[in-house]
């Protein structure tokens, strides 16, 4: 069942008079599951719209939908798919107690994998699942396979009815679905031969299989540390070797790396980052894949040249991981700007100092490393710390925030997008 939730002035849904607590119930005689089938059937030119209003009344409409005309409906957010997997690496299990309760969701649904980019296993699909898959295209999905052996696969998912994911890859790659992959290293377990093969098999599902990325787990200081660890160092360089060396390989095959480490398993390794050009369109940036080098190539590619900015000090915000990185930002950002920048590499202390991502900062941490920086004119905070809602991980609201701080702050995805004169796209 879905409902309305809000309709757009001046929009097709307004002109039918759609109201919040509207639930949505056939078109052209199928019934509406969720977002998907409102979406893809209603994108016709010309279809019937089943309704039951909040008064209990049934309507059908018969809509014509002109060119470029929005239906202008928001549908109340959809059930999730939780997930049936109990990773060992388990983030949202290691979270700490005492967080609001969306973060405790385990979620493992392939609509917000092709909606959003969420890695998705495939481990619970129905058959009716792979039906619509299919029928709406839904490519490419986002798919965690961390390892081809099904024994060492449902060993890491702790799921025994896991399916073995190289025929469930191939089934859909013969039905025109593509893929972009992950791996995440957990050493001891799908490192070294496992990897190996896991890559090997990726590889020879041929080209419907976009890209892989290797990307090192990632513990709290509540995760399972006795059943998982973090990779050492000549670990992460191990798993690299093999990355480069398929990478090799693709680019001589298929004229693209096609397998690319995260930036945290070079930072993790102490090896320099690849340049920008290997990363294509940086399609895994939000795994943490050529984030870096994709805000250098933002940067070199904004008009950020403003002399608002000429001689302020300007403080940017960030986890420990990219402390070490963002260095390589900097002198492109003072050229442009006249700024002067300080890195303020911030340990998280709401999940422990073995999280290093900036999107994970706590308001609270950000708060004590700022709340005494009367000498900063600006500071730039990771926007990917916060929700829809402008919280924090710990529920500090940005605006609470911001008015505790001696200076003001800008939520910045690319410092480009905060720097920008006003009115200039960057």
């Amino acid at each position: 069942m879905i409902r309305v939730q809000t309709v757009a002035p001046e929009s097709l849904g307004a002109a039918l008079e759609l109201i919040p607590g509207t639930e949505l119930l056939e078109i052209n005689g199928k019934p509406l599951e969720d977002f998907l089938d409102w979406e893809f059937l209603t994108a016709d030119e010309q279809f019937m719209l089943r309704a039951r209003l909040p008064s209990g009344q049934e309507i059908e409409y018969d809509v014509e939908r002109p060119e470029g005309l929005p239906m202008g409906v928001m549908l109340e957010p959809p059930r999730i798919r939780r997930c049936a997997n109990h990773c060992d690496f388990c983030f949202v299990d290691g979270n700490p107690t005492g967080l609001r309760q969306a973060l405790y969701i385990r979620d493992d649904d392939y609509r917000l994998s092709f909606r959003y980019g969420n890695f998705a296993t495939l481990t619970n699909l129905k058959p009716w699942d792979l039906e619509r898959i299919v029928e709406y295209r839904l490519s490419p999905l986002y798919v965690s396979v961390h390892a081809t052996d099904p024994v060492v696969r449902r060993w890491l998912l702790r799921n025994p009815e896991a399916p073995d994911v190289i025929p469930q890859l191939r089934w859909f790659a013969e039905r025109g679905i593509s893929f972009h992959t992950q791996v995440v290293l957990v050493p001891g377990v799908n490192d070294g031969p496992q990897l190996v093969r896991t890559l090997n098999d990726l590889y020879g599902v041929g080209d419907s299989v976009l890209s892989v990325s290797v990307v090192p787990v990632a513990l709290t200081e509540f995760s399972k540390h006795a059943q998982v660890r973090q990779p050492t160092r000549e670990e992460c360089r191990a798993a690299l070797a093999t990355v480069d060396d398929f990478a090799a390989r693709a680019v001589a095959d298929r004229g693209m790396p096609w397998c690319y480490g995260a930036d945290d398993l070079y930072l993790q390794a102490d090896m320099p980052l690849p340049p920008a050009e290997w990363y294509g369109d940086f399609e895994q940036r939000e795994n943490g894949v050529g984030s870096v080098r994709y805000l250098q190539t933002r940067i070199q590619t904004a008009q950020i040249e403003c002399d608002a900015w000429r001689d302020k000090r300007i403080g940017i915000v960030t986890g420990t991981a990219m402390g070490p990185l963002i260095p390589q930002l900097v002198p492109d950002l003072a050229q442009m700007t006249g700024a002067h920048f300080e890195i303020l590499a911030v340990e998280n202390t709401l999940f422990g100092s073995a999280v290093t991502t900036a999107g994970l900062l706590p308001g609270k941490a950000i708060l004590a490393a700022l709340k005494d920086r009367r000498d900063l004119d600006l500071a730039l905070l990771p926007a990917e710390s916060v929700n829809d809602d402008l919280l924090f991980m710990d529920d500090v609201e940005a605006h609470d925030l911001a008015a505790q701080l001696p200076m003001p702050i800008k939520l910045s995805y690319d410092f480009a997008d905060a720097l920008a004169p006003e009115g200039v796209a960057a």
